[in-house]
């Protein structure tokens, strides 16, 4: 099936499926329904972690609908109970073979855990010897960019945050386009306790549209230039999270301006700074708000 997801240019001319799917929080039985849903439906991007613990599925899944590789952009990341130079080209290995691939489309340093910084000389020369075509980060402030940026030889190309309209990130958002890395956002729904999707003015909108509370959200984030990686274990809603691009499904600038004003900075997850968090997530399992 041919999709109509259109493509982001990174910093290094890689193009990246504005919309993916996120694979956080599945069992391996519902990663292979979801998985095979959406390359059915259209999805050439599926986002996922070692420390989801299913990458092995995400692989099998992919090899089961029978697409060719080339079509696909595959995520991945390091976790924070990796550190060191040797401990990340291995932890790399690992993630590959289990997803049964020959590379990786992008790899992502998961928390900017301490020492972060040998994490990314690994991948700069995993990404030059051709093993990744993009190398970025997750869950990173513009100062801890900035702390990498001073051994760094090569510019992260994505950063992969939460965001969504009770958490904009605006000043973020900003930092990252001036410096052209990729903002993409996980939990783009806000989902938890926040409960975005029942926001009455993101429902009148909605009404307004004759869309999905849901595709409301998934369109603001779009019509920000953002990527986003929806979750969902559900085949109508992961076809219902890529109708977002038919030329009558636009939100104006006065409705793009209301969802501004809903910004509380109301997190899911972690605070990237929180670092009784970050120094001690080697013990934390994806059963917490890790992702």
């Amino acid at each position: 099936m041919a999709t109509n997801i259109p493509y982001i240019e990174l910093a290094n001319g890689v193009m990246i499926p504005q919309v993916g799917l996120g694979v956080f929080r599945m069992n391996d039985d519902e990663v292979l329904n979801s998985v095979k849903w959406a390359i059915e439906s259209g999805y050439r991007h599926i986002d996922t972690a070692s420390f989801y613990d299913n990458e092995e599925a995400v692989g099998k899944a992919i090899k089961e609908t029978g697409i060719d590789r080339k079509y696909l952009f595959i995520t991945t990341k390091v976790w924070n109970n990796v550190r060191g130079y040797d401990e990340t080209v291995a932890q790399f290995n690992s993630s590959l073979q289990k997803l049964g691939l020959d590379y990786l489309d992008l790899y992502l340093i998961h928390w900017p855990a301490p020492g972060f910084e040998e994490n990314w000389r690994a991948m700069e020369d995993l990404y030059k010897a051709g093993k990744i075509r993009a190398i970025g980060v997750s869950n990173f402030k513009a100062h801890h960019i900035e702390q990498l940026m001073k051994t760094a030889t090569i510019t992260p190309m994505v950063d992969q945050i939460e965001t969504h309209p009770y958490l904009q990130e605006n000043d973020l958002h900003e930092y990252l386009q001036e410096k052209n890395i990729a903002h993409e956002s996980w939990s783009p729904l806000g989902g938890g306790i926040n409960k975005v999707v029942d926001d009455p003015v993101i429902k009148q909108i909605a009404s307004d549209h004759q869309k999905t509370p849901a595709q409301v959200i998934l369109r603001w984030h779009i019509q920000r230039g953002e990527i986003i990686i929806p979750k969902s274990t559900h085949e109508s809603r992961i076809k219902e999270n890529i109708d977002l691009f038919d030329f009558h499904f636009d939100l104006s600038p006065e409705e793009m301006s209301q969802i501004s004003k809903l910004d509380s900075d109301k997190r899911v997850g972690a605070d990237p700074d929180d670092q009784d968090f970050l120094e001690h997530s080697t013990t934390y399992t994806n059963q917490n708000n890790a992702k």
